[in-house]
């Protein structure tokens, strides 16, 4: 029997997982995690853990933070992220946290599957629906100028960076609270937060400074 550990904060989206797993030709046992506090109250637990499904962007924090621990605790873990975000920053931080694989959201359940089955025999995988967007962004000449990641930027959240990223992109707040499925005040403290860290009290000086860091974001609108 496999252990699988499925991080999520939608409820819906672990069950859709655990339908999948279910058809594994290993008997699998799920545990279901909705924060990064509860993933790791589970992780000690035996038998030990084999897989974890991991969104990046979880309540109470990352789930790239959440997969370094996982590693830690259990170094033959193979860890996937599955998220909506397909940002090529995100993807590459994702394998240099130590998972296995980058999954996107919009996949199929049998793509999803099969992913999962190819992580455990322990193999890498890029969802091959990201695969057109990153070529073109390594092809692009823009691309070709490499990202200047500060200090200051890192110490941003994960929510901070994404939101950060829309705001360049040009979304108003109501907008950017829609695709996240956060309210509207919840989007205006991160923007506060934002300017106050990076140090860029005018929109103008928030736009200069993202446009500085030169961050390629392949989300779909």
């Amino acid at each position: 029997m496999i252990r699988v550990l499925v991080v999520d904060d939608h409820p819906l989206f672990r069950l859709g997982l655990k339908a999948q797993l279910e058809q594994l030709p290993e008997s699998a046992l799920v545990q279901e995690a909705h924060t990064v506090a509860e993933a790791l109250r589970l992780l000690p637990q035996h038998p030990p853990l084999v897989l974890a499904l991991v969104d990046i962007t979880l309540p109470d924090g990352s789930g790239l933070d959440l997969t370094r621990e996982i590693k830690r605790q259990h170094p033959t873990a193979q860890v996937a992220i599955i998220s909506m975000h397909n940002h090529i920053d995100l993807i590459a931080a994702a394998f240099q946290a130590g998972a296995s694989g980058y999954i996107s959201k919009s996949s199929g359940g049998a793509s999803i599957l099969q992913a999962i089955v190819q992580i455990l025999a322990g193999k890498q995988y890029i969802d091959g629906s990201l695969s057109p967007a990153i070529l073109s962004a390594i092809q692009s000449p823009k691309s070709r100028q490499i990202p200047t990641i500060d200090a200051t930027y890192n110490t941003l959240s994960l929510r901070e960076q994404q939101i950060m990223r829309l705001l360049a992109q040009g979304l108003s707040v109501e907008e950017i609270a829609a695709k996240l499925y956060i309210s509207k005040k919840t989007v205006l403290n991160h923007r506060y937060s934002i300017m106050q860290k990076l140090g860029t009290p005018t929109p103008l000086a928030f736009l200069r400074y993202a446009a500085r860091l030169g961050l390629i974001d392949l989300d779909e609108e």
